[in-house]
Parts: structure tokens; sequence; C-alpha cells
């Protein structure tokens, strides 16, 4: 090989060595698929509804930079004249789920409602922060849910989702706590999702149990 040909070859290995330096590297944001939501909107348990919830939950995503799942916000709705009901563990897809540093919650929804990996540690923020519990002040470790223990919605005619995720005063919400932990009897008190129902539906009323009106959002691919 003459030295035209070596010099010819050493051009293209540097051009392919800069080349594959340029690709973007995957962020653990962008393979982040469950999130606890780092804010609430500003009005409370109304959140505009399902669809409102789940957008809150896209844009969050989106400007952590995992905007490339199409995102759902674990939340159940009670049944009226003109809807059924919704089910919170129908809405996120099949899994597995993990979080912002890359540490999986849940293999799939049986698990997720059973012996999961969701604690204070793991049910980090999209921006991969933890968020505060009971031994943190302000206590945010109230997520609302409005869902029983296996991720469905209550029967009957008593407010558990703040009209379906439409108020912002009276009414109530159950929530779950993201740490396991809590002042309350056991079992509640140590649920992710159904711990207890909160005062009513605004921002000062869900502080006024340990919460700030935050949520659990999935990545339904």
């Amino acid at each position: 090989m003459n030295q035209r040909s070596k010099l010819l070859l050493l051009a293209c290995a540097a051009t392919c060595l800069l080349a594959a330096c340029a690709q973007p590297r995957s962020s653990p944001q962008s393979l982040m698929t469950f999130f606890v939501t780092s804010t609430n909107p500003g009005k409370g348990a109304d959140l505009g509804g399902l669809a409102g919830a789940d957008q809150h939950c896209q844009a969050l995503a989106s400007a952590a930079g995992a905007g490339n799942h199409t995102w759902r916000a674990y939340l159940s709705t009670s049944a009226i004249a003109s809807a059924p009901a919704v089910n919170a563990r129908d809405r996120i897809g099949t899994g597995p789920w993990q979080n912002a540093k890359g540490v999986v919650i849940a293999r799939n929804v049986a698990e997720l409602h059973g012996d999961n990996n969701l604690n204070k540690q793991t049910a980090l923020t999209e921006k991969g922060e933890v968020v505060n519990s009971n031994e943190d002040k302000p206590n945010m470790h109230d997520i609302l849910t409005g869902s029983q223990p296996d991720g469905t919605a209550f029967t009957g005619s008593e407010d558990k989702t703040c009209g379906n995720w439409t108020k912002s005063g009276d009414g109530s919400a159950i929530v779950g706590h993201h740490n396991r932990n809590g002042t309350g009897a056991a079992p509640a008190t140590y649920s992710w999702n159904s711990a207890h129902a909160t005062r009513g539906c605004s921002l000062p009323a869900l502080a006024s149990t340990g919460g700030a009106g935050l949520l659990y959002c999935f990545a339904t691919n």
C-alpha cells in the first residue's frame, strides 16, 4: 500500500470516528417510562379531567427529554350518566416501567399492583429528583389517584375523584403515599395508590393532609 492510500484510509477512519461521536446519546430521561410530577398544573385537583392530566404528564415528560413516549396519568374516574368509570390500571400500558435513573419500579400491571419497587427512593420526578415525604417539609407524599388498591375506580355516589378531576374547591379524592408510609392505620397508610381521602380539592386542602396535587405518570409505549 502506497503512502497516498494509507493517508486516505486514515482520513476515512477519522471521519467515521467523528461521525460516531456526533451521534446523540440517549439520556436517562429519554429512557424514562415512569415519574411523579414535579408540579401541579395550578388548580389543585382540577386537572381538566383525564385529558388535562395526560397533557400535564406529556408536557413535563417532553420538557425532560422523554417526549418520545405517550404518557398517561395514573387516575381513575367514577361512572356518570354520560360515561362509564375508568380504571387507572387500564390507562397505563403493559410495562415495564423505569424511573429517570433507570431503576425498574414494576415489570407489568400485576406487579405494579402487587410486590412493586415503588418507594421514596424510586418514585422520582421527571427531573430525577426525590419527592418530599412526611419526614420532610413541606410534606408532599399524597399523590392523586382516585383509585382502589387494585387500580380500579370506586363505585357508589361518594366523591373519590374531586368530580372526576374537575373540582378545585369542595370535594375529595383518594391519594396514595409514594413513600409507602404515613400516620394512619395499616395497611392503607403504606399504600402507594390508595391511602386515604383528601379534605378538599384546592391546593391548600390537599396540602393539609400532606400533598401538593402531584400525579403518577406512566408511558404507555
